[in-house]
């Protein structure tokens, strides 16, 4: 890929979406040094959550970009979606095993969506894009459950599981949408979108 002179800056910690975004085939560096905090007021839609944490890691960055550099910021969530009984919820990451097999609980024998949104900037020009994948769980069983959360402790992950590790090898029967979204990051948009920019 071409990027005609620009140096790419991912800003995120997240070893997934480094191993993802080296999958293009580009040099990039990693800097997550910003000033931002991840909250947002009940008022805010829950589907429209990513956006704007994605837009304020990158608005919160510890320094002017230089002409040549477009920094890459993202953000993931796993979102119940709404239904007659129970009002829609974002499942971030689990505060302790207690709350993870909750959540689990939750994902089990139904559908929830994974929205990743990401935001690309350079000096002079911004784009800010989201991808939702359906994702559906078989009924999980206690013990699949209290297995999956000691062995492979999912506590740094939205939702309480990675799609990549057992819970998704035993547990998703179907997905609608791009596989590495749920990873945490729509490689096949982002390279789309770096084409615009260079």
């Amino acid at each position: 890929m071409n990027l005609h002179g620009k140096h790419i800056i991912l800003g995120s910690n997240s070893p997934r979406r480094r191993e993802l975004l080296k999958g293009l085939d580009i040099d990039f560096e990693v800097d997550t040094n910003n000033n931002f905090e991840e909250s947002f007021g009940e008022e805010v839609p829950y589907d429209q959550v990513p956006r704007l944490m994605a837009q304020g890691k990158s608005h919160s960055f510890h320094r002017p970009l230089k002409e040549n550099e477009i920094l890459i910021t993202a953000d993931t969530m796993v979102i119940l979606p709404a239904t007659a009984h129970r009002p829609g919820e974002i499942l971030g990451k689990p505060k302790d095993r207690e709350d993870a097999c909750r959540m689990l609980r939750d994902l089990s024998g139904r559908e929830h969506h994974v929205t990743t949104a990401v935001t690309l900037r350079d000096a002079t020009h911004e784009e800010t894009f989201d991808v939702t994948t359906e994702v559906w769980f078989k009924p999980l069983t206690e013990a699949e459950i209290a297995y999956y959360v000691d062995t492979y402790k999912p506590f740094d992950k939205a939702g309480a599981y990675a799609i990549q590790e057992w819970i998704g090898h035993i547990g998703i029967t179907r997905i609608e949408g791009s596989y590495f979204n749920v990873v945490g990051f729509p490689v096949q948009r982002v390279y789309e979108a770096l084409q615009r920019f260079a």
